[in-house]
Formats: structure tokens, C-alpha cells, sequence
């Protein structure tokens, strides 16, 4: 009997965090007034919330894992409430070398409120997501890639210099933590990265902070990912640019970690050796099957079921 090869180690940098989620019955754009948002004073009443594992790198790790893939995860969490979040990964057998509890801290948490169009606020309090410098790239052994995600300030700036030094590729996705970062920050960390994945609105952003543009960056990385939600994503090489359509989800639920599922099927493909048209379908077919499920680890993924749903999307066979 011959035994599966392993799959190769993928170090996932980004947060671990509890996330509160909650759903407003309407949309904000009917109670906020574009003229008094200098004296902006609102409250949404929610009919529904409830409190969901979180943060970039538990809920890539969820979505890699699931496929087959071996995620490590490195982020902190707060001794005060962090435990029952290891629990969580060992009992996913997502690899765990490179978490810290920090002592005296509570893990990050979020508090999302989506609208009836997918709109999102979010309120989130950092906590031990700030101490993620104190996790190191060499401390993890046997990476083949590595991803930086929205983080600490200090670990992404670290994580994505110890990845660079250490010959590891490495996926940079700055998310909603660009804003951190000064245009020169931005611009090394494009540099040192092999492949940069952004949603249109974070292009856009990661465009205007550093002034560079989309082409200019593209040419800088081995590819330059950006999604488009409803509308698929592009895939920009020096091939050109390659779009990837968007996949029919069974419903439409919650949007919460839909780009996270998006990038496990990144990772996986990229760790894999896949072409990038394979790697953004898989991709796709991620997204499409996390937004039918509430919360962002809840979706159920199997091999058979992401090959079906593909043969379906595309009218091939995809091979693991």
C-alpha cells in the first residue's frame, strides 16, 4: 500500500480572535445621513448574534485544513481567555507551533454587524494580537509558504522580513490592517512578498497610500491577486491578467470569512504547484461554499464536494 505524501507546511501569520456576529434587519444606509457624519450619533437594533471562532489565520487554517492541507497557524492569544482557542485548533489537528499566550491579555475580538445588502461595521479590540512580534518565522521549522494577514502592526512588518530572509514565499494580504502601515512600510512589504492578494477595495487603497499602481505592483510579485466578491477575481501575471469567475453558492448567508476560505484555496494550490487558473477556481469554490454557512469555521468542506462542485462550475475534473 502506498501512503499519500505529506502536504506541504504552510505558516499561516494573522489573528486568532472570538468574533460577535450580528445581523441588522435593514440597510445602514437608510440611517446614516451623508451630511452629519461629523456628528454621527446611531444605533442599530440586531435581530440576531451570536459568538464564532475567529480571526485570518483560525479561519484560513479551518478552510486548508478541511481541503487536506498542512496550515501551522503563528498568531498570540490572551492567557484570559485564549485556552479554549488552542483547544479549538488541536481538536481541528491544525498545527499550533507558533501560538503564544500572553499573559495578562485577552485574545482579539471583533464585533460585526452585517446589513440586508452584505454591508459590514466592524469594532475590534486587538488585545494580544498586538504582542504577534513576539512570534518568530525560524521558530516554526519545515515551511514551504507562508502567508502575512492582518496581524499586530509590528509581527505583520517582522513576520513578513523573517519570511524574506528565511527564502520562504510568502503570500501578503494586508486586509483591513493597511491603515496601519506608512507608504513606505506598504512599499517594502510589496517588495520583499512573492504574491500580494487584496480585495478591489483594498487595491484600490494599497494604490493611493503607496502611488503605485495596480501594474506597478503586479510587476513587482509573482502575481497580484484581487477579488471582486459577486464578481469573480483576476489573477495578474506576467502573463497578464487571468479572470477567475465567480461560483453559484447554494445560499447566500453570511459573507464573514469569505475571502479567508478564498485564500485557503490559494494556498492550497499555490503549495501544491497548481496552475493559477486550477488555484483561483479552487479559490472560488472555496469562497462560494463558506458564504452559504454562517460564521466563518462552520462551513463543511470535503474533497468530493469541492471536485463535484467544480465539475459543475467549470465542466472539468479537478485532481487532488
Amino acid at each position: 500500500m502506498t501512503s499519500t505524501p505529506a502536504s506541504p507546511r504552510v505558516l499561516i501569520c494573522g489573528s486568532l480572535a472570538y468574533d460577535i456576529i450580528a445581523v441588522y434587519p435593514d440597510r445602514f444606509s437608510r440611517h446614516l445621513l451623508p451630511d452629519q457624519m461629523e456628528r454621527l450619533s446611531v444605533s442599530f437594533t440586531v435581530n440576531s448574534m451570536r459568538r464564532e471562532w475567529g480571526g485570518c489565520a483560525g479561519n484560513i487554517a479551518y478552510s486548508l485544513k478541511k481541503l487536506g492541507g498542512s496550515p501551522v497557524v503563528m498568531a498570540t492569544l490572551g492567557a484570559e481567555d485564549g485556552r479554549p482557542y488552542e483547544v479549538r485548533l488541536a481538536t481541528q489537528k491544525i498545527a499550533c507551533d507558533g501560538v503564544m499566550l500572553i499573559e495578562g491579555a485577552y485574545t482579539a475580538q471583533a464585533t460585526i454587524m452585517t446589513d440586508m445588502d452584505d454591508n459590514q461595521i466592524t469594532a475590534f479590540h486587538p488585545g494580544a494580537m498586538a504582542e504577534s512580534y513576539r512570534v518568530k518565522v525560524g521558530d516554526v521549522k519545515n515551511i514551504a509558504l507562508g502567508l502575512v494577514a492582518p496581524d499586530g502592526r509590528e509581527g505583520m512588518l517582522q513576520h513578513a522580513r523573517q519570511f524574506h530572509a528565511a527564502k520562504i514565499p510568502f503570500v501578503f494580504d494586508p486586509g483591513q490592517a493597511m491603515t496601519l502601515f506608512s507608504s513606505e512600510e506598504l512599499i517594502e512589504m510589496i517588495a520583499l512578498a512573492d504574491i500580494v492578494a487584496l480585495n478591489d477595495y483594498e487595491a484600490r487603497l494599497l494604490s493611493e497610500r503607496t502611488a503605485l499602481s495596480t501594474d506597478k505592483i503586479a510587476q513587482q510579485v509573482c502575481a497580484l491577486i484581487i477579488t471582486h466578491g459577486a464578481e469573480g477575481s483576476h489573477i495578474i501575471t506576467a502573463e497578464g491578467a487571468l479572470p477567475i469567475p465567480a461560483v453559484t453558492p447554494d445560499a447566500v448567508v453570511d459573507p464573514t470569512g469569505c475571502g479567508d476560505a478564498y485564500r485557503a484555496g490559494l494556498l492550497y494550490g499555490i503549495a501544491h504547484g497548481w496552475d493559477w487558473r486550477t488555484t483561483g477556481r479552487l479559490a472560488a469554490i472555496l469562497g462560494a461554499i463558506k458564504i452559504a454557512s454562517p460564521g466563518p469555521q462552520n462551513h463543511a468542506v470535503t474533497r468530493d464536494d469541492v471536485a463535484r462542485r467544480y465539475q459543475e462550475a467549470f465542466g472539468e475534473t479537478l485532481k487532488f
